[in-house]
């Protein structure tokens, strides 16, 4: 005669997967929905933002991954994509910005001016990459970078969002 187990704890999770059960914690579960839902906040500061624009189009549609919703309040917001050369006199509006974003925040820095300064790294009026002032989360290289390349590096946000504790490369 078998014995039928009552108790969840009891099954093995193959069992449970059977029967609809999945168990997790709820960080993982509003970590799954961030990762499919990002915000941007409305952040061009040069040419790269053509190509940040060009994202959001039809050919591209970053609409796919629900990505297209370009917020212009930074209080509605919680991605933040620097695009461009950031100077010096904007570095503190850009801070600004982000500091007014909801939390949890991401930012990704696109193209080598906003990574490292670009062709005008070490000129008196622009910032030595993002990543001076702000913690970027993925780089996006490339002047300016293609289109591609920013959804390849949202795509890389949303794999860092979903299983934080996995680093690539390790």
């Amino acid at each position: 005669m078998e014995i039928k187990k009552n108790n969840l704890h009891e099954e093995s999770p193959e069992e449970m997967v059977k029967k609809n059960i999945i168990l997790t914690t709820v960080d993982k579960v509003f970590d799954y929905a961030r990762a499919h839902s990002f915000w941007p906040v409305t952040m061009g500061l040069a040419c790269c933002a053509i190509e940040m624009m060009a994202a959001g189009g039809a050919r591209y549609d970053i609409a796919r991954f629900g990505y297209e919703v370009f917020r212009p309040s930074p209080r509605q917001a919680d991605l933040m994509i620097v695009a461009g050369t950031i100077t010096k006199k904007m570095e503190p509006l850009v801070k600004r910005i982000y500091e007014q974003m909801s939390e949890p925040k991401y930012v990704i820095a696109m193209g080598s001016c906003a990574i490292s300064g670009g062709p005008f790294a070490g000129s008196y009026n622009v910032v030595d990459g993002a990543d001076t002032f702000l913690p970027v989360d993925v780089y996006v290289p490339g002047c300016p970078p293609r289109p591609e390349a920013l959804l390849h590096g949202l795509l890389e946000l949303r794999r860092k969002v979903i299983n934080p504790e996995v680093v690539k490369g390790k």
